[in-house]
């Protein structure tokens, strides 16, 4: 029998999380008296406040022959301060039932705090913070202890067909570009503690900072907030965006050169990565492309290349495609994996469908139901405090407008087919693909 009574609450609670994943996200935003950026959503759902803190500080910062750096003064961030041993600081964060965590890529490095609004638990979280961003110690135990765990890492990873893929395919998408370079066994080996701590100096200061707060508190505690935890980050001349590239940022990225890489391996199957640089996280093209791709590779069972790859030939279980923006034009990826046998009629099969759609791009029909996957789906992506932080911590790095959010469906929904396929005819050029095949067929 139906419970009734339940099912009209379950409709209610249903309407309620529609009504809020629709509703205008009012953000707010200011400079801190530190020079840091903020970016506020007050949110009284839950008594919860999000916080990141985010710098220039990712992977395209290492310095040559020390790919991992950056990555080790990341994780380090935890291991105590001047003032507070490793374990002290955790037992801070746990007592009040905060969770702190990290964010780690290639363009930007930080620190994410979880906790209760009330003044107490908030005050100390907000403190615990603060001294965790301006003041690791990088002790020797700890840095002994993570550059261990990041060398056994970066070995497993050289095992893995789908890493290794990776690995490789950045190495040739970004041949003398930060972006290619991934750690080593050498380079990690080559790291030094002094070195963690002239990187935290140079990338973890206040005016290069992007805090973003979302909420149960005021635009008034936002503030008093923001400045607790950036005013004790000391400034750095050396990592000023007013200083370009001679502060380390990443610099222009070469035109794609193509190329081949393929290698044997155990793995019962082949696993085939394609990629070329495509798109900044600010271009004009990134919703052609992002819609575009959705009808490509990116819709899962209704995309061209999951039909035609798979279920019409059966070449492959998964097949995907996707573009990854990042400051500088991060790639468009192809991937898939099949069995070694018919490794080169998969690849055929694969540059085929990306060679037709470049050339006649989607059909209305495809167009409409991309927009329409695309735009119903979105609300999930700011359900939750969390995720309307992860979007809006992304919006505040790249600079991008703070309606970004609120117009991403309007946006997406804008996008005609000529876009899509002058997009795609402009930023995938087939001559420039790279290709990395990791369990290639013995000849």
């Amino acid at each position: 029998m139906i419970d009734w009574h339940w099912a009209r609450l379950l409709a209610a609670a249903l309407a309620c999380f529609a009504g809020a994943a629709q509703a205008k996200l009012e953000v707010d935003q200011w400079r801190a008296e530190s020079g840091a950026r903020v970016l506020f959503v007050e949110g009284r759902s839950i008594p919860m406040v999000d916080i990141s803190v985010e710098f220039p500080a990712g992977s395209a910062y290492d310095p040559p022959g020390k790919s991992g750096l950056a990555r080790l003064a990341n994780d380090l961030l935890k291991a105590g301060s001047a003032r507070t041993g490793e374990a002290e600081l955790g037992r801070r964060f746990a007592d009040i039932g905060a969770e702190i965590g990290h964010s780690f890529d290639r363009d930007r490095a930080g620190a994410s705090l979880r906790t209760l609004s009330a003044a107490r638990e908030l005050n100390a979280a907000v403190a615990a913070l603060a001294e965790m961003l301006s003041a690791p110690a990088f002790p020797q135990s700890a840095f002994a202890r993570e550059k261990a765990r990041l060398t056994a890492h970066v070995r497993e990873a050289e095992t893995r067909p789908d890493q290794l893929a990776e690995r490789r395919l950045w190495a040739l998408m970004y041949r003398g570009h930060p972006y290619g370079a991934s750690p080593t066994s050498e380079s990690v080996a080559a790291i030094e503690r002094a070195d963690v701590a002239r990187f935290h100096r140079a990338h973890y200061w206040a005016e290069g900072a992007v805090v973003t707060i979302v909420g149960d508190l005021s635009r008034a505690q936002a503030a008093a907030l923001a400045a607790r935890i950036t005013g004790p980050l000391v400034f750095s001349a050396e990592g000023s965006r007013a200083g370009g590239e001679a502060s380390g940022r990443p610099g222009p990225v070469a035109p794609a050169g193509g190329g081949v890489v393929a290698l044997p391996h155990p793995a019962g199957q082949s696993h085939l990565l394609l990629g070329l640089p495509a798109v900044a996280r600010d271009d004009p093209d990134y919703f052609p492309l992002f819609v575009g791709n959705y009808v490509l590779g990116g819709g899962g069972f209704v995309s061209r290349l999951y039909s035609e790859v798979r279920e019409k030939r059966g070449y492959a279980y998964n097949v995907y495609s996707y573009f990854q923006p990042l400051e500088r034009p991060g790639p468009f990826l192809l991937g898939l994996q099949t069995r070694k046998d018919q490794t080169e009629e998969a690849l055929a099969a694969a540059r085929s469908v990306l060679e037709e759609f470049i050339a006649r791009g989607p059909s209305e029909a495809e167009l409409k139901a991309a927009k329409n996957g695309l735009g119903s789906g979105f609300p999930l992506r700011i359900d939750s405090n969390r995720k309307i932080l992860a979007q809006l911590a992304m919006v505040g790095f790249y600079g991008l407008p703070v309606t970004w959010i609120e117009d991403f469906v309007a946006n997406v929904r804008r996008v005609t087919l000529p876009e899509v396929k002058s997009a795609f005819a402009r930023r995938i050029d087939l001559s420039r693909l790279a290709t990395v095949i990791i369990g290639a067929p013995e000849k």
